[in-house]
Parts: structure tokens; C-alpha cells; sequence
């Protein structure tokens, strides 16, 4: 079976889109990061590779990183399929905030 990936120029429309909301840097990495895992915009890794470009912009925006933690993955898994199968983003996005953001305090 073969890999259908999404339009580019969609995808680079969507980013742009979701990067320039008015909205916190943890709000709109999160959005970034499902986004990504959602659309399968990666040939392969995409929860992987969406965790890690999410975290680019996150970092780059001072405002931490995000890491799902071993013992948050089955659920993190359980509320990926329920958003993928339609479910509010909001729902993932507060499991996410609280339980996978990660911020260095000085």
C-alpha cells in the first residue's frame, strides 16, 4: 500500500495559519503538533517528527518543549484517535498542557 502524502502547498498554508494565530506559544505548538500528526505530512515518524517540529517552534518562542511522557502514552494514544476520529482538539490540547509541557523556571 502506498503512503498518500498531503499537498504541500496545503500543508505550508495550514502551518502558516496555525503559527500566526494570536494565541499563546504552547496553544499554538500543540495545534502545530496535532495538525502534523493528523495529516500524516511525514513519509514516516509523523507523531515523531510532528513532537519535534512542534518543539522548534515552541523552544524557539522561549516557552519550553513538549514531551509525552512513557507513562501518559497509552492515553495520549487513546485521546489521538478520539481527535483524529473527530473529537474537540481541546480535549488533547488540556491533556497535553498539563501533562506534557515541560518549562525550565531560572
Amino acid at each position: 500500500m502506498k503512503a498518500f502524502l498531503p499537498n504541500e502547498l496545503d500543508v505550508k498554508d495550514k502551518i502558516q495559519e496555525i503559527a500566526g494565530e494570536d494565541d499563546e506559544p504552547i496553544n499554538i505548538s500543540i495545534k502545530l503538533c496535532l495538525y502534523c500528526m493528523k495529516a500524516q505530512i511525514f513519509l514516516d515518524g509523523n507523531k515523531r517528527a510532528s513532537v519535534i517540529f512542534a518543539n522548534h517552534y515552541l523552544i524557539s518562542h522561549g516557552g519550553g518543549f513538549l514531551v509525552i511522557p512513557e507513562k501518559e502514552v497509552p492515553e495520549f494514544k487513546r485521546l489521538l484517535v478520539k481527535y483524529y476520529e473527530g473529537e474537540d482538539i481541546a480535549v488533547i490540547t488540556a491533556f497535553m498542557k498539563e501533562r506534557c509541557w515541560k518549562t525550565i523556571e531560572s
